[in-house]
């Protein structure tokens, strides 16, 4: 990509963790969890926040309880809990309405070991107006994704007007570059969906296989 980007880190904390007991009423803050002694957002915050120049977290129901974190707070935009896209959606529009973000970089509130060099390789494969996605292992993390700002009328439209809700679906009609990220001791974009998830990421620390970067 030519020219110069300003990057907006969104991480995506919206959802309702189904496999962790959560619903429509009571969702749970999967950010919340602990991992080595940390909840999961400070192990991703700490790896995102040296990538991009502000940061913002996609967090839907009472704000107050992420008000410690000293970020700004962004609620879907559009009604029912819409899925990832929903939140990407609130940081698209949130990030033009700041001023100087050309781009977001998403990624969600339970992925503690991203790299590094996350931004850079998708700012440096992107096209012009298109989205650079992260892939691992085969896989595609269409969650882990560079999205120009540009991009929030046409997502807004997707969303509200076509009932799109699967991320892919979406990308699937936009100028798409994809990014691997080698797989060495762990995947750099292993999850945690489960509480053995939770204990695997832990072994995972205490064996030295991904280092902890402190906020």
């Amino acid at each position: 990509m030519s020219g110069t980007i300003h990057i907006l880190g969104l991480i995506l904390a919206g959802g309702l963790a189904r496999r962790f007991g959560g619903d429509e009423v009571h969702a749970v803050d999967k950010a919340r969890l602990i991992l080595a002694g940390r909840p999961l957002l400070a192990h991703v915050r700490g790896r995102l926040a040296p990538q991009v120049s502000a940061l913002a977290l996609n967090a839907n129901g009472d704000p107050d309880r992420y008000r410690d974190q000293g970020l700004p707070i962004l609620a879907d935009t559009v009604p029912g809990y819409s899925g990832p896209l929903a939140g990407v959606l609130a940081g698209l529009e949130y990030a033009r309405t700041q001023g100087g973000h050309t781009h977001v970089l998403s990624v969600p509130a339970d992925c503690p070991f991203l790299p590094q060099d996350l931004a850079a390789r998708l700012a440096g494969a992107a096209a012009p107006g298109g989205v650079a996605c992260a892939t691992s292992g085969g896989q595609r993390h269409p969650v882990v994704a560079l999205w120009p700002v540009d991009l929030a009328d046409r997502l807004r439209q997707a969303l509200v007007e076509e009932d799109v809700r699967k991320v892919g679906v979406f990308l699937a009609g936009q100028p798409l570059a994809l990014v691997d990220f080698a797989v060495e001791a762990i995947d750099p974009f292993f999850n945690i969906n489960t509480p053995d998830d939770l204990d695997a990421a832990a072994a995972f620390l205490s064996k030295g296989l991904a280092p902890a970067i402190q906020a």
